[in-house]
């Protein structure tokens, strides 16, 4: 029998396969095509102070081996997830983990605060790395120093496991993970969307409306790998891949980079029980080369 749970900063999970926010709604909505009560974790839609409405339509593209997306975390803000949404998703069995934004110190901090009080919520994913919000978002997650100001602001309000999402838009990914360690992170969310574009020819107008947004995909996964392996030399905190996850073989070149999970993310638009046959394959494979634990894939990439 393998065993394929995975402890994450005292946070035991039964696999290590999750779902990326913003891809898998709050979990409800694919209740008609699996028991999510499979997953490791889902990593719930990101969650700011006040209302958003996210920005202007088109706000997704396709590419070649992959998608942009504007959507500008669009949410109904920290009340209305805590008074409507969290009881209706409370008891899923399943590790819940919200995904805090925001534009200011301030309301990471106050919407932290207020996910600290929800009993089934036990981590919260601190996105610091959003290309598509133009004040704070991404600002936050290119600069050590503001990293690490929000990060250990966080921490203050903040009793439970404290991930946070870096960007990959950054000149060197290691110094903003050193950074949020320094803040007092318990784990590292990697990678986000790089930032990009696309153009209408026709109508020699961007196809997005915000111009840029945030490439995911298949697209970035060699880009996302890199990274994870980079941070897992240099800090000694748990790792969550993600960015081109589509199959079981893709998660496990994350786990042998250094991850000790996985987030799927735009696979789920693709197939919307894409992180159930992941995790059944990431089994297989442990079967077959006689791995007896998860844990013995993580950072097992020889390079000599």
């Amino acid at each position: 029998m393998t065993d394929l749970s995975i402890d994450i900063a005292g946070l035991r999970f039964k696999n290590p396969v999750t779902t990326a926010s913003g891809t898998f709604g709050y979990g409800e909505e694919f209740l008609d095509f699996m028991d999510v009560g499979q997953l490791g974790g889902i990593f719930v839609k990101a969650v700011t102070g006040k209302n958003r409405d996210g920005n202007p339509y088109p706000r997704m593209a396709e590419t070649p081996s992959g998608m942009l997306n504007s959507v500008g975390l669009q949410n109904k803000g920290v009340t209305h997830f805590c008074r409507e949404i969290y009881p209706r998703i409370k008891n899923f069995r399943t590790h819940l983990i919200v995904n805090v934004s925001g534009s200011t110190v301030e309301e990471y901090v106050e919407v932290a605060a207020r996910i600290n009080e929800l009993e089934a919520i036990p981590a919260i994913e601190l996105n610091i790395s959003c290309p598509n919000v133009k004040l704070g978002g991404m600002a936050f997650g290119t600069v050590p120093a503001m990293a690490t100001e929000v990060t250990a602001a966080v921490r203050k309000v903040y009793g439970k496991v404290l991930m946070v999402k870096l960007s990959p838009n950054v000149t060197s990914i290691t110094d903003l993970a050193k950074a949020v360690v320094d803040g007092g992170a318990d784990a590292i969310t990697l990678i986000n969307t790089l930032l990009g574009m696309a153009i209408d020819v026709n109508r020699r107008r961007p196809v997005l409306s915000t111009i840029t947004g945030g490439l995911s995909g298949p697209a970035i996964k060699p880009v996302a790998l890199r990274m994870v392996w980079q941070v897992h030399k240099a800090v000694h905190v748990p790792l969550i891949g993600l960015g081109g996850i589509m199959n079981a073989t893709d998660a496990i070149e994350f786990l042998l980079a250094g991850a000790s999970a996985v987030q799927v993310g735009t696979a789920n638009f693709i197939d919307p029980t894409a992180s159930l046959k992941i995790i059944s394959g990431i089994d297989d494979y442990m079967q077959k080369n006689n791995f007896k634990s998860v844990s013995e894939l993580v950072g097992a990439l020889n390079t000599e």
